[in-house]
This record gives structure tokens, sequence and C-alpha cells, in this order.
């Protein structure tokens, strides 16, 4: 016997009453979720990238980085817990520390010598954990926080949210990926 009343039988379905309208709204997917699954799509061509490279693929040199394709794809696989920071930070309307292209240059470059030689596993389950997390993250992310703007490089232009989801995470995983898949013909 069912003891609930229709208003509560449909708030426990999770649907409305039929005299409520459905607002656009309710019918629109936010930014945010739009480039959580583009993110895991390109994540998921990557992870599959990654899977069929070959032991000499991994140690070959990429043309565009001028470093091996592990440390090419480390590169990445690492990059996604700092870029979600960053993302998060200016979303949520908050300051980032001085940072500069130099530094993340620098960073970059000390990684790359550093990850020359690490092993495909550790980077596939580097790539898969923190690809879960941005995605999470920006599948949570409101239009108004993807909008908010933050200083991310000293001396350069504020960026928005939204900016970094499509360049940092977006075309970070399409230019270096792009790279690895020219240097091994996959």
């Amino acid at each position: 016997m069912n003891v609930m009343s229709n208003d509560e039988q449909w708030v426990a379905e999770g649907c409305r009453p039929a005299n409520e309208e459905q607002t656009e709204e309710d019918t629109m997917e936010t930014k945010g979720e739009a480039f959580a699954e583009q993110f895991e799509a390109k994540v998921k061509e990557a992870t599959a990238l990654l899977e069929k490279l070959t032991d000499a693929d991994w140690k070959r040199t990429t043309a565009a980085e001028k470093w091996t394709v592990a440390a090419t794809a480390h590169h990445v696989a690492s990059s996604y817990e700092p870029i979600t920071h960053t993302i998060k930070t200016i979303a949520a309307g908050q300051a980032l520390p001085h940072f500069t292209r130099e530094m993340l240059d620098e960073m970059n470059a000390q990684h790359a010598k550093e990850f020359a030689g690490c092993t495909k596993q550790e980077t596939i389950a580097l790539h898969q954990k923190g690809a879960a997390t941005a995605a999470a993250a920006v599948r949570g992310l409101s239009d108004v926080e993807l909008a908010k703007t933050g200083t991310v490089f000293t001396g350069m232009p504020p960026m928005s949210a939204e900016e970094m989801v499509k360049g940092a995470l977006l075309g970070h995983i399409d230019e270096h990926f792009g790279s690895i898949r020219k240097t091994t013909g996959g």
C-alpha cells in the first residue's frame, strides 16, 4: 500500500508534477558538463594510444617538445592536478600566487629530464586518476564560475576558468598527444 501523496511520490522519483513547467535551465546542459564530456573523450583516446605504444615508441623523442614520449605523456598526466587547482581557484574568485611563463617552462624542462624514463604503467595510472579528478571538478562548475577570471601568469592578461579548461585541459591534451601520435605513427 502506497502511503505517499502524489507530490511526495514525484519528489521521491525525481519528477515534477504535471502542473509545474520545465524551465530552460532544467533542459540545458551546463558548459561544465559539456567540457567534462569532451575531456573524458580525449582522455579515452589518449589512454588507448598509450596502451598500444611499444617499448621502442615509449623511448622515442618527440619532434615538438624534444622530450621522450614517456616524458611527454607523463607531463600531461601530471599536469591535471595543478591545472584543476588553478581552474577551481579562478572559479572560486580567489587569487593565485605569483607564477610566470618562465617558471612554468623551467618546471616543464626539469620534469622532462626527471621522467624521461618513467614507466608506461605508472603514467597510464596517473593519467587516468588525474583525468577523473579533473573531469569531476569541471563537471561541477557552473557557467557563472566558468566565467570568472583571474591572473594565471604574472604580467599576462587575466584568464577565465573556461579559458583554462579549453586551453590547459582540452588544448593541452590535444597538443601533446598529437605530438606523441606524430612521433609514433599512432
